[in-house]
C-alpha cells in the first residue's frame, strides 16, 4: 500500500486536523480506542487529534519502560492534565529489562523492545480495556526508513505486511502517517500545543535504549540519562534539529587521580535538518564541545572521554542503534 505524502509547502493544516478528527470517529467503534503518550511532538498530536475526536473513549497511558529522559513522565502527564487529558501512567521497566537482558545487537533490541510493548505491556492494556484500536504517531519518515532497510522502526507494521490485529489483537490508527517531522510541528502550533512541545527535539521510540552500544542494562540507561540531561542543557539553545548522547560498549583507558582509570566513553550528536531524511553534523564552537567534555566528565562518574560525531546522514544516521 502505497502512502500518499502530504509535502509541508501542501499542508492544508487547518483541513488536516479536521479530517484526521473524522477519520478517527468514522473508524473506531463503541469500544473506544488507547494511545500511548511519550511527550515528543509525534505521540502529543495524535493524543490531541484523538480526545477532540474521541472524548472520553480514548483512553491514554504512559508506559514507564525505564528508559525514558530525567523525570519524563511527571513532566508529560502534568503538561496534559492542564490540557484537560487524563494521563494514566504504566509501571513496566522490570518487563523490558528483562526482555532487553544479553541482547547486544541493534536490531534485536529494537525487536524485543516493540514485542514487550505492543504484545506484553500494551497488549495487556489493550485485552482489559476490551478496546479494538490503537491510535500511535508513526510519521512517513518512519515508514521509509523501516522500508529501505536503513533501521527498523519500533512502530511500522502494515507497510512490512504485518497485521497488527492477528499479531497483537488490535488495529492501528496512524494518523500522521502522511507527513514528515516538519509537518507534524506545524500541526501540533495549530492544536495550540506549547513550543516546548512542537518544537521538541525528535526522540527515539525505544528511547534511551537506542542510545546504549551494547546490553541495555539499567546501569547504563542511568549514565546515558544523565548525560543526555547534560547534552540538552547545554545545546538547547544551538537552534539544531537534534541532539544526543551515546554511551560506548567498550571501557577506554583514561586518567583519575594520576593513576590509569578504565572509565566510559560518550559520544555527543549533535545535527542540522529539516525533516530527518538528510542530516549534517552542527559546526559546533570549540569553547561548546569543551563545555560538554568537560561537564560530562566532571558530573558523571567513571567517564574519562568524550567525542563529538562528525559524519553526515547518510551514511550515518541520526541515532547510533
Amino acid at each position: 500500500m502505497k502512502i500518499k505524502e502530504i509535502k509541508i509547502d501542501a499542508l492544508n493544516v487547518e483541513q488536516f486536523i479536521a479530517d484526521k478528527i473524522k477519520m478517527i470517529a468514522d473508524t473506531v467503534d463503541e469500544h473506544g480506542a488507547i494511545n500511548a503518550l511519550s511527550g515528543g511532538v509525534d505521540s502529543s498530536v495524535v493524543t490531541l487529534l484523538g480526545h477532540r475526536s474521541l472524548g472520553n473513549r480514548l483512553k491514554t497511558v504512559f508506559i514507564q519502560n525505564g528508559l525514558m529522559r530525567e523525570k519524563e513522565h511527571e513532566r508529560v502527564i502534568s503538561l496534559f492534565e492542564k490540557l484537560g487529558v487524563q494521563v494514566q501512567l504504566i509501571q513496566a521497566q522490570k518487563a523490558f529489562f528483562k526482555a532487553l537482558k544479553g541482547i547486544d545487537d541493534p536490531e534485536m533490541k529494537r525487536e524485543a523492545i516493540t514485542q514487550t510493548f505492543y504484545k506484553n505491556v500494551f497488549g495487556k492494556i489493550v485485552r482489559e480495556s476490551g478496546a479494538n484500536y490503537l491510535l500511535q504517531g508513526t510519521i512517513l519518515t518512519d515508514v521509509d526508513e523501516t522500508k529501505a532497510g536503513i533501521k527498523r522502526q519500533h512502530n511500522v507494521f502494515e507497510q512490512l505486511g504485518i497485521d497488527p490485529k492477528k499479531e497483537f489483537g488490535y488495529h492501528v490508527i496512524e494518523p500522521l502517517v502522511q507527513i514528515r517531522k516538519d509537518g507534524v510541528r506545524k500541526v501540533a502550533k495549530s492544536l495550540g500545543l506549547p513550543e516546548s512541545v512542537y518544537n521538541r527535539i525528535p526522540f527515539p521510540g525505544p528511547a534511551l535504549a537506542a542510545r546504549v552500544i551494547g546490553e541495555v542494562t539499567p546501569e547504563c540507561i542511568e549514565i546515558v540519562r544523565k548525560a543526555t540531561s547534560i547534552v540538552e542543557n547545554i545545546l538547547s539553545s544551538t537552534g539544531a534539529f537534534q541532539y544526543m548522547a551515546i554511551l560506548h560498549q567498550d571501557r577506554v583507558t583514561g586518567m583519575r587521580d594520576g593513576k590509569r582509570a578504565f572509565g566510559y566513553q560518550i559520544e555527543v550528536r549533535c545535527w542540522d535538518s529539516i525533516d530527518a531524511r538528510t542530516a549534517t553534523p552542527s559546526r559546533l564552537s570549540f569553547d561548546i564541545l569543551e563545555e560538554l567534555s568537560n561537564t560530562l566528565v566532571e558530573q558523571i562518574a567513571g567517564v574519562v572521554s568524550v567525542t563529538y560525531h562528525i559524519t553526515s546522514k547518510p551514511p550515518s544516521t541520526m541515532e547510533a542503534i
